[in-house]
């Protein structure tokens, strides 16, 4: 039987880290990117397609991306730090979405993974599960949510396993400059203050190269539906921070307070692991 996986935004904070735990199961590939180069050197041959804006392409195009491919992994969609949330860029990478997935039916592809956000649940609950109601509050949020609701209707009408990994409070490798942990560790590098709000939010947090694992085993795998991403563990960001700061033995150097809290921002949000 086929088992190639195609992948979108392979070069991605996500996607290498999906790219790299498929190549570790020595399954075949065929990677979507707007940039060759930026692709990791370190794996084995495996395809490549690039494109301008995936989510410009026409029907035909995805078309003629998907044939022979079992599997589709959509890891791509616009995340760029402090503006992801409230871009009409969403709604782009909604309709480009829907068109990929429509191609990938016509195409006889068996199964779309789909990859969404713990945003998309009503987040007053704290402890989510995939029975946790949906309730976005953002543009990002309701694209991922809307997404998530017209495919789970929509592709096992056309005979296609249909997956949504819902991600929660991902770190590690590739991580952007702007996000929280790689400004606490230049901070401390460079021996200067970081400074913090008061750190009492409870996240779920998991390393990037283990929820590439989790996607993939569901790529993999026969589940159907939504899933959650996560650790399953509630900690502070407070705690999380001051486990990096031991690494320089540096506390002294975090300013708690120092930023207001988001008033808007949830106390708890962690996520229910799904049942093996």
């Amino acid at each position: 039987m086929n088992t190639t996986v195609l992948l979108t935004g392979a070069n991605g904070f996500v996607g290498r880290q999906i790219l790299r735990s498929l190549a570790d199961r020595a399954v075949p590939i065929r990677a979507i990117v707007r940039n060759r180069e930026s692709l990791p050197t370190d794996i084995p041959e495996f395809g490549v397609i690039t494109t301008r804006d995936l989510f410009d392409e026409s029907a035909a195009w995805f078309a003629e991306a998907c044939k022979g491919v079992d599997t589709v992994v959509h890891a791509a969609w616009y995340a760029e730090p402090g503006k992801y949330l409230t871009s009409s860029q969403n709604f782009q990478c909604l309709t480009g979405t829907l068109r990929l997935a429509q191609a990938a039916a016509d195409a006889g592809v068996r199964r779309f993974v789909g990859i969404g956000t713990c945003f998309e649940y009503d987040l007053d609950g704290g402890t989510l599960s995939v029975d946790t109601p949906l309730k976005p509050l953002t543009p990002y949020a309701a694209a991922k949510a809307a997404t998530f609701l017209a495919l789970s209707q929509h592709l096992p009408l056309q005979q296609v396993e249909f997956c949504w990994c819902r991600l929660f409070y991902l770190f590690g490798e590739g991580e952007d400059a702007r996000r929280l942990i790689p400004y606490v560790r230049a901070k401390l590098s460079a021996g200067e203050t970081a400074e913090l709000t008061s750190g009492e939010q409870v996240r779920d947090f998991l390393d990037v190269r283990d929820a590439a694992r989790l996607i993939v085993d569901q790529a993999l795998g026969t589940r159907i539906g939504a899933v959650n991403i996560c650790s399953g563990v509630g900690t502070t960001v407070r705690a999380l921070v001051e486990r990096i700061a031991d690494e320089y033995g540096r506390r002294d150097l975090l300013h708690f307070g120092a930023r207001p809290n988001n008033l808007i921002d949830p106390p708890r949000v962690v996520g229910v692991r799904p049942e093996d």
